[in-house]
Formats: structure tokens, sequence, C-alpha cells
């Protein structure tokens, strides 16, 4: 067999993953506009990033993290217990430590049962205010956070550099498999050129 039947599939191989190879490159670089012959290189997502801002921003807001979704996460049973726990806590924390320290003297008057007593009264109402509180803030949340507009303009904003390794870093493995589709459609490109070239002989 002619070495020339064995170095041609790996030739194609070759030539195959260098090509995806250099696609794939070019879909980051370069990436500032550059001018080439009257022409103007810029690799497409770079180039396009203004686009793709816009589109995840839209994406986020309408399929993945919606007003809807804080309003309901705002106002979640376990969200409200864990707030009030913390409210108790902060009670618990002022009349044990901070109330006596300001007010030495009248603390005197202020037994472990009246100080109960008090924590109850203000968690009673705690338990009112709060949800009144979070629903009010709920209902303005849309006026006061526009999630499509956050995110389309951190992504617009991103350094082309941090855009690349973003992209990569989701899609580092999908990169790979298309070279490497190179790599064996090349290979199986010159297979059958060797296959034609010795049949085209005989």
């Amino acid at each position: 067999m002619p070495l020339s039947y064995v170095l041609l599939p790996l030739i194609a191989a070759l030539i195959g993953w260098f090509t995806n190879y250099i696609a794939v490159t070019m879909l980051f670089r370069p990436r500032r506009p550059y001018r080439f012959l009257g022409l103007t290189i810029q690799g497409i997502f770079p180039k396009r990033q203004k686009f793709l801002a816009e589109r995840f921003g839209k994406l986020v807001a309408e399929q993945l993290l919606s007003s809807s979704d804080i309003k309901n996460k705002l106002l979640s049973g376990e969200n409200i217990d864990t707030i009030m726990h913390m409210i108790e806590q902060k009670i618990e924390n002022y009349l044990e430590d901070v109330f006596p320290e300001k007010y030495p003297i009248t603390s005197i008057f202020f037994g472990s049962r009246r100080k109960m007593q008090i924590k109850q009264d203000l968690m009673e109402e705690v338990h009112v205010a709060v949800p009144d509180l979070l629903e009010n803030y709920a209902g303005q949340i849309d006026k006061q956070i526009n999630i499509e507009d956050m995110v389309r303009q951190k992504v617009e904003e991103l350094d082309p550099l941090k855009l690349e390794t973003l992209i990569n870093s989701i899609l580092k493995k999908e990169f790979a498999f298309i070279e490497w589709v190179g790599a064996v459609l090349g290979f199986f490109i010159g297979l059958l050129q060797v296959f034609i070239a010795h049949f085209s002989h005989i």
C-alpha cells in the first residue's frame, strides 16, 4: 500500500479538525473590530454582543426569573418565617443587651417576665406588619426591578475576554465536539479519496 494512502486520511483529518478549530476561534476573535483590505473583521460574539445581551435579558426575564417569581419567593411562608425569626432575635438582643446598657436605671424595673411580655407584644405587631410590608413592596417590584434591563446591561458591559470566558465555560465540551467532528469527517473523506484513487487505477 502506497504511503500516500495512509497519509491522505490523516492529513484530511488534520485539515478537518483545524478548519473547525479556526471556525470556533473566529466566534470570538478578533475581539475588537479589525480592518483588513477594506473589510471590518470581528468575532461573531463580540460583534453581536449587544444583540446577545438583549436576547439573553429577555430570555431570563420571561423564562428563567420573572418578577412574578421574585414576588412569590418574597411572599413565601418560608421567607416570612425566616424574617420573623431574625426580627425576634433582634428584639431579644435589644431587650437583653442593648436596653440595659442604654437605660441602666430604667432596666432595673424590667425583669425577665416583663421583657418576655414586651417581646410577645412586639412580635404580635410584627406578625401583622411584616406580611403587609412585603405585600406592598412586592406590588412595586415591577417598577423597582427590571430584570430584563439588569441582565441586558450586565451582558452588554462585559469585556469581550470575559464574554469569551463565560461562553467557553458553558460550551467548552460542545466546541471540542465540533472540532473532533471535523477531524472524523475529514478522516472519512480522506478514506473515500483513497478508495476512489485505488479503484480508479484498477
